[in-house]
């Protein structure tokens, strides 16, 4: 294996005024399914924070009193503890939209101040464009006397109410609004990796580059000045960065990013950045097998181009998705625009592919939908990545969003060959939780591509006739059911609205997004 041919190279990043390197090796990756999973092992991290240590996140939403324990520390009270005991603790907040819209401006804001009140500082960062979001979600902790301990967290999971739910999916106790029909504890199905070695000053690198953006942090007069009297406008220089973190493992890291080409231009992206949807173009014109994929959204037929692409290529390639049944506040935003967006990707993804793509979504054991928040995509279990981005245009054009490509030095000895350790074993991890597959050698199965296509089938199969009978007798393992797509006639009648149509694009954002493509 070539690195460079499923990385991309300096030139296909497209963007030559970023600091980052076109890739880093010897780091260690490790998946951490479930926010709870990655909450409890972010507060052991944290609480080993001492003076002159670094702690720097960015973050789409945060609640102050999220705990990351069913016994805390709140989210607030583990990084204000950890700046009072003298770390250098940064954070990189977007502000939100008004929370009448069912946004989190009010959280975001209490949890700057709260920083602020440690001694430590965040910014509540609208330095995108009009309508879109800063929506990377990450955190580095870099350590003054011990550099092998250093870490970056980089996925899908925000420091917010929700997101600490477990393998049983029962819910966070303290939730979001969200449709009546993920209950009043609405499970979440979520991803974050961990990752130590040379990668973190990786990390790092992308949260300095936004900091030191000099344009201002806000363009409205009102709020610069409520946020010169909170003095959440201070931006104090950043300490130097320390060399990277020693080697320490077998894993190629590449990260990559969508920055929205800005009026007035960001430095470290002048022209915007599109490599995530550059990387996807890449990785897929080589699928040959299987591509897996989780997202929240899967919305916009220009997205699922590619894709559909590799399926008129590859008689063989099959693509299994798994995405939430119903949609959450976007969606209910954006409305029937949402809809048919989602109903025109997948009738193209159908047309190229027919019975060789596979649809569901999930539930729990006690039959509750659980919401699908994970953006995982694996590509003949060779390349995996893990991010906040989502396959649809807003992703890969105008939000700001940062992603982590993964390949591994080691070759996974089990048949088919040709598979890598590291993208092989997320995919199964991921599989066998859906399936309810505990042995080791029902995971060894699901390594053939069709026999983990046809696994996937049955188990949806098998719980969907339970559902349909009635749910009478004893419950089949396996929490997937078959996906269902309204029909686009009916998507279109509820389009008629002018709102609809001409107010939000299938995206939910403004009509702008769709002059932004630049893949």
């Amino acid at each position: 294996m070539r690195i460079q041919d499923w990385f991309l190279t300096e030139e296909e990043r497209d963007n030559r005024a970023t600091g980052l390197d076109a890739w880093s090796s010897g780091n260690d990756v490790r998946p951490l399914i479930h926010g709870a999973t990655y909450f409890a092992e972010l507060k052991s991290c944290l609480e080993a924070l001492r003076k002159d240590d670094l702690l720097l996140f960015a973050d789409w939403r945060g609640d102050p009193d999220e705990r990351l324990t069913d016994d805390g520390p709140t989210v607030s009270a583990a990084l204000g503890a950890a700046a009072e005991r003298g770390a250098v603790v940064r954070g990189l907040i977007w502000r939100s939209h008004l929370d009448r819209l069912r946004f989190s401006a009010a959280e975001n804001r209490h949890l700057g101040e709260k920083i602020e009140n440690a001694h430590g500082q965040a910014l509540l960062d609208t330095r995108t464009k009009p309508g879109g979001s800063h929506h990377q979600k990450f955190v580095i902790l870099r350590h003054d006397r011990d550099p092998s301990a250093d870490v970056a967290f980089v996925g899908g999971i925000d420091l917010c109410h929700s997101r600490r739910d477990d393998a049983e999916h029962l819910g966070d106790p303290q939730s979001c609004p969200m449709p009546d029909v993920y209950g009043p504890r609405p499970p979440w199905h979520d991803i974050q990796l961990a990752i130590h070695g040379p990668a973190v000053a990786e990390v790092e690198k992308t949260f300095c580059e936004r900091w030191e953006d000099p344009a201002p942090e806000t363009r409205d007069p009102l709020r610069r000045l409520r946020d010169h009297f909170s003095k959440l406008d201070n931006a104090p220089p950043l300490p130097d960065p320390g060399p990277p973190p020693p080697r320490a493992g077998t894993h190629h890291v590449q990260l990559l990013r969508t920055y929205p080409a800005r009026h007035s231009a960001y430095p470290f992206a002048p022209d915007g950045e599109r490599s995530i949807a550059h990387a996807y173009h890449k990785v897929l014109g080589r699928a040959r097998s299987l591509v897996y994929l989780e997202d929240q959204y899967l919305w916009s037929t220009d997205v699922i181009e590619p894709f559909a692409q590799a399926l008129e290529r590859e008689p063989e390639l099959r693509m299994i998705i798994v995405v939430p049944r119903h949609p959450d506040q976007d969606g209910w935003l954006a409305g029937p625009a949402s809809l048919i967006g989602r109903v025109e990707a997948l009738d193209r993804l159908m047309r190229a592919g027919g019975d060789r793509v596979a649809i569901y979504d999930l539930e729990n054991h006690q039959g509750t939908p659980v919401y699908v928040h994970a953006k995982v995509c694996v590509v003949d279990d060779v390349w995996a990545s893990v991010g906040s981005d989502n396959v649809n245009l807003r992703s890969w054009t105008y939000d700001s969003e940062l992603s982590c490509a993964v390949l591994d030095e080691r070759e996974d000895p089990r048949p088919p060959h040709g598979a890598l350790r590291f993208a092989r074993d997320l995919r199964l991890a991921l599989m066998a939780e859906h399936l309810d597959e505990e042995s080791e050698s029902g995971r060894d199965e699901l390594c053939d591509p069709v026999a983990a296509f046809d696994a996937f089938a049955g188990s949806a199969a098998r719980l969907e006739a339970w559902h349909s009978a009635g749910c009478r007798g004893p419950r089949p393992s396996g929490r997937l059911r078959p996906h269902p797509a309204p029909t686009l006639s009916r998507v279109r009648r509820a389009m008629a609205m002018p709102l609809y149509r001409f107010a939000v694009d299938p995206d939910g954002r403004p009509p702008e997004l769709r002059r932004s493509r630049r893949f």
